[in-house]
């Protein structure tokens, strides 16, 4: 049973401490417990965009394990609201915290388009695989609003350099004509975010993110249309989705998957303190067995930082979860594979029109 000061449609519970920052911001439970018996609102819960000007928009990525050389994030924060998401710590270098102000202070860049096309033009620029969503989803519902990510997708096609994508969005398919362009080039792959099966344990990991049958139809449609699609079961939580991971793998083959990856939870930074308290409200009858698994899994912590095991996991719990997916492979995904994007046609697009031979 659910806390009675639980936060609906938000995954985070509290305000968490920037480290970066002197004064700590806290809500006290005799405060909550007081505006709950008088009716009053202690928390407007409201999503607020803010606009930021940075110079510069596609990053280097130089973690070793992370498997992208470069991304483009259009948003910061995300209001999907994923409590266990990497990208929370990222939000203390913008001067907010890792908690709430995550999902409902959103930082919108609306110059992305424009820097992407600075980025893509530039003589020193090789052609390399850039991720839309290397941090946060580029499919939140900001999208809606500010449509950047169809935007960047209208210059990576102009300029016929390779794109990849990671969402846990139906959204996407709002893009499809841009992507079937871009898919008739070998330029786009897509990466679509399941988490779960059940509605009941997406709905308290991932509060703000499409239904299950939306993402499922979503890799089927991409899928139809001849679209590539990795399916992204990350994370995988012990005591809460590592049973599901070969009927995970199982569902998103039959919707026409290509290929699946996937993480063992890490909690990191302030997501640790996030991902306690959540726990402790939502699923308090099995918190302290959850968190016991996660800490078996990064040798007795929920952190982990080690290159190389932080994502993968060790121990016999995080054994038995890479046995279940290999298997997945060898029994769902035999003679399928994620298909390479190409990097030799933008150098002939990089002043916008082909050049003469």
């Amino acid at each position: 049973m659910k806390s009675k000061h639980y936060i609906k449609g938000r995954g985070a519970q509290l305000n968490a401490h920037n480290r970066f920052l002197k004064h700590i911001y806290e809500q006290r439970e005799d405060f909550l417990e007081f505006c709950r018996v008088e009716g009053e609102e202690a928390d407007k819960n409201k999503t607020e965009y803010i606009p930021v000007f940075p110079k510069t928009v596609v990053n280097k990525v130089t973690s070793p394990d992370v498997g992208m050389g470069y991304s483009l994030n259009p948003y910061q924060g995300c209001e999907h609201g994923c409590v266990y998401c990497y990208a929370r710590n990222a939000h203390e270098f913008w001067g907010y915290d890792a908690g709430l102000d995550f999902e409902r202070k959103i930082l919108v860049k609306k110059e992305s388009a424009r820097l992407l096309e600075e980025k893509l033009k530039s003589k020193t620029w090789k052609a390399a695989t850039i991720v839309l969503s290397g941090n946060t989803d580029c499919y939140q519902p900001a999208e809606r609003q500010f449509e950047i990510t169809r935007q960047c997708l209208e210059v990576f096609y102009k300029y016929r350099h390779p794109v990849g994508i990671i969402t846990k969005n139906a959204l996407v398919l709002r893009d499809l004509d841009i992507l079937a362009q871009l898919n008739a080039h070998q330029l786009v792959g897509i990466n679509i975010s399941i988490t779960s099966l059940s509605e009941k344990t997406r709905r308290l990991l991932e509060p703000r993110t499409a239904t299950i049958k939306r993402r499922l139809q979503t890799v089927r449609t991409l899928s139809e249309h001849g679209i590539p699609v990795n399916a992204m079961l990350a994370p995988i939580i012990p005591g809460i989705n590592s049973h599901e991971l070969m009927k995970l793998a199982k569902t998103a083959a039959d919707h026409g998957a290509l290929s699946f990856g996937f993480t063992v939870v890490r909690l990191n930074g302030t997501i640790g303190q996030i991902f306690t308290d959540w726990i402790k409200k939502a699923m308090p009858d099995r918190a302290e067995k959850v968190l016991h698994l996660i800490q078996d899994c990064h040798g007795g912590s929920i952190n982990d930082s080690r290159f190389g095991i932080r994502s993968r996991g060790e121990g016999k719990i995080a054994e038995q979860i890479h046995d279940m997916a290999r298997l997945a492979r060898k029994k769902y995904f035999k003679n399928r594979a994620f298909p390479k994007l190409r990097t030799d046609l933008h150098d002939q697009y990089k002043n916008g029109q082909m050049k003469l031979f």
